[in-house]
Order: C-alpha cells, then structure tokens, then sequence
C-alpha cells in the first residue's frame, strides 16, 4: 500500500482550515495605519475583519507571531499578532474582541452631505 495514498474522506482543504475561525467576517476595504515595533507606521488596506482579527495588504516581509497595532476607523488602536503573511498579505489576531461593526458607521457627525460627495447626473 502507498505510503500517501489519497483517501476523499480524510483529506483537508482550505475550507477545512477557514470553518475554524471564531466569528464571522466582513469584506470591506478600508485604510488603515499598521504600526510595528521599530518600523515607521505605515498605511495598509484592510480587505476583510472580524471581531477576532483581519486580514490587510501589507508588502513587508514580517514574522509570524510578531506585535502589531492597527488603527481601525471607528474603533482606534487594537494589538495583536501576527498570524499569517503571505503573497503581500497578513493576518492579524487581535489581543481582545472589536465590535467589527464601528468601522462601517459613519465617521461625519454632520447633519448634510457635502456637495463634492454626491453624484452628478448628467441629463441626455
């Protein structure tokens, strides 16, 4: 019998590996500033996030396991860790839960919005 014979039953895929995460996540694009230790801050975009962690652009090679701060709109600063990085991506596990929901609220406080945010519609 070969040594890795392939069984369909006992295989795992990416999915596998995905179904274990806590929580649910958002995809958003968002900016951000990204701060590790010794390292000038930096502005990274965000693609996905959770209250657990995200997931961000970021170009640098970095260590698994390595302390970062990311400035999320709508929460401020949260610590984590480095859990992944790959092909100019990373995965950060946050140190404490977010609520992933505040960085989609506005940021504006004001009551109208401005004239170089609408849309212009041209008639035909």
């Amino acid at each position: 019998m070969d040594q890795f014979s392939f069984d369909p039953l006992t295989t795992l895929s990416a999915d596998d590996f995905a179904s274990q995460r806590n929580g649910s996540r958002d995809s958003l694009m968002l900016a951000a500033q990204f701060r590790v230790a010794g390292r000038p801050d930096e502005q990274v975009r965000v693609r996905n996030l959770s209250s657990g962690g995200l997931m961000a652009e970021y170009a640098q090679p970095i260590d698994r396991g390595t302390v970062v701060q990311i400035e999320v709109r709508g929460v401020g600063w949260v610590s984590g860790r480095i859990a992944w990085a790959t092909d100019g991506r990373v995965g950060i596990a946050f140190d404490s839960s977010i609520d992933p929901m505040l960085a989609r609220k506005p940021v504006g406080g004001g009551s109208h919005t401005p004239s170089f945010v609408k849309p212009i519609f041209t008639r035909r």
